[in-house]
């Protein structure tokens, strides 16, 4: 017969006691790691928010979206999970391993998903800028008017590929979002044919596609880096045995 001393019980007590706070640890950092999706899907969403009339409302706007429903769970999941680790509930515990491994391929998926629209971003980008160029300060598209001297103002640059765009557009005129000095001694509805340099003087004469561009690529990479780093460092606390963590706080 196997007697079982003091020592012997505080070890096993002590043991259970480790492994309850390991888990409450791992289900912390998922916690975390959802308050994180969150954070970085809300910030692309916000500054993306901005160009909505260049970019449409769908491929690059869904993945900030899908991160932020994603944290929202992820966050909640990890809530109860820190909830049944502390409580000692093995049925808590086991229901969350188990909606985090769903969770674990909802976030690799959206992860590809943004690293493969980067190879459609200069075409997407191409057509919207150019359909928002048309319709610049129309009646019934104030929203592209504000995207467009919210985009010159930010990039300091000025049409498409550069100035001259604008003299081809319903427009026919440089606006002033495009000026680099005080709007009131700025003149930019000059000619088409005035001198480069001339008009470098009071407005940006370089395009705004390339540097929209690469702020798109720079975010997409950004939202696609954070979310497979998030699976991967979740993936690897799943392959932590939970079961033999379950049977103690069972026990």
């Amino acid at each position: 017969m196997l007697l079982v001393t003091d020592g012997t019980s505080r070890m096993v007590h002590g043991g259970m006691t480790i492994i309850k706070y390991l888990l409450f640890l791992f289900n912390f950092v998922f916690w975390l790691s959802g308050i994180g999706l969150i954070v970085v899907g809300a910030v692309i969403q916000i500054k993306y928010s901005s160009y909505v009339n260049f970019l449409g409302d769908d491929s690059f706007l869904s993945a900030p979206i899908m991160f932020m429903v994603v944290g929202c769970i992820i966050a909640i999941l990890g809530f109860f999970g820190c909830c049944g680790a502390i409580r000692e509930n093995y049925c808590m515990t086991m229901t969350f391993a188990v909606l985090l491994g769903v969770i674990f391929i909802l976030e690799l998926a959206a992860g590809i998903a943004s690293y493969v629209l980067r190879n459609d971003v200069e075409e997407l980008l191409g057509e919207r800028v150019k359909h928002g160029m048309e319709n610049y300060n129309q009646t019934g598209s104030e929203g592209v008017t504000m995207a467009w001297d919210a985009l010159q103002r930010e990039f300091k640059c000025c049409g498409t590929n550069n100035y001259t765009d604008w003299y081809h557009v319903k427009v026919g005129r440089v606006p002033k979002s495009c000026c680099h000095i005080p709007a009131e001694e700025c003149s930019p509805n000059s000619k088409e044919n005035d001198d480069t340099n001339h008009m470098a003087e009071y407005i940006h004469t370089e395009g705004c596609i390339d540097g929209l561009k690469d702020w798109v690529v720079n975010n997409v990479a950004v939202v696609g880096g954070v979310a497979c780093g998030v699976a991967v460092v979740q993936l690897k606390f799943l392959r932590h045995p939970t079961l033999e963590g379950g049977e103690y706080l069972a026990a």
